[in-house]
């Protein structure tokens, strides 16, 4: 099992915060957002872990740390950025993170155990989450609805109503080699400019509607995803209060 941390974008919305230095190094109550995801993902197990930078890309170089680039990271998007770690996606069964989230080991071998060529995480409990970071939580949270065995039906819209959503995706996924293969395929059939612009979740909807099963599996602790310098505030708020374990680690 490898893992694949997707890190090209700046980040502009976090401000001057990224002009020196990609967002996934930035400072989360003094640890970058970066060891938050590598102590996570080696305290489920995953010791093979790889990243694909873009902006500032020669800034992240950590020793152990396999390192995939996206050249065209400014005018593509996620997907694609996925995409430039074929070799590994089409080889093993990769655990893939977004860069811009904090969360622990849990969540991480919660997805492990979950079936399925495809399979993400998803929070339950969203709403305490997006009242903290928005006014209104519908100006942001997206519909997410799945049904009784945990398949994923619905992602990615924009929501009417509280009651169309049943959790909200935290950027943590699974893909075995036959689930990178269907990803493969389903790109195939959108020209190139629509393909750099393809974000994940449209990926996912693209999916579910040619009829692929994903799966899902709910989190049961704290996350947080850091999109701009409010979402550092409340991280940062409830992160400072944690204590540490005994021999000094993070909890997450």
């Amino acid at each position: 099992m490898k893992a694949i941390i997707l890190a090209a974008g700046r980040g502009s919305r976090l401000g001057n915060l990224t002009d020196d230095c990609p967002k996934c190094l930035v400072p989360v109550a003094g640890t970058p957002l970066l060891q938050r995801q590598l102590n996570a993902l080696r305290e489920a197990g995953i010791s093979e872990i790889g990243i694909v930078r873009g902006y500032l890309a020669g800034r992240i170089n950590l020793p152990g740390l396999h390192t995939f680039d996206n050249p065209r990271w400014h005018e593509t998007n996620m997907v694609m950025s996925l995409v430039c770690a074929h070799e590994w996606m089409s080889s093993t069964t990769c655990v893939v993170s977004y860069s811009d989230i904090v969360y622990g080991p849990s969540a991480v071998q919660s997805l492990l155990t979950t079936p399925g060529d495809i399979a993400i995480t998803f929070d339950p409990r969203w709403r305490e989450l997006w009242e903290a970071r928005f006014e209104n939580p519908l100006e942001d949270a997206e519909t997410f609805r799945i049904n009784d065995r945990g398949i994923l039906l619905e992602i990615g819209a924009r929501a009417q109503q509280i009651e169309d959503i049943q959790g909200q995706f935290m950027g943590l996924l699974k893909f075995s080699p036959p689930g990178w293969n269907a990803v493969e395929s389903f790109l195939k059939a959108f020209p190139p400019q629509c393909r750099d612009r393809l974000d994940m979740t449209s990926m996912l909807s693209g999916l579910i509607a040619s009829g692929f099963e994903i799966h899902t599996t709910p989190i049961s602790e704290p996350w947080f995803e850091l999109d701009n310098e409010r979402d550092l505030v409340v991280c940062e708020s409830y992160l400072s209060n944690l204590p540490r374990l005994a021999d000094n680690r993070l909890l997450f």
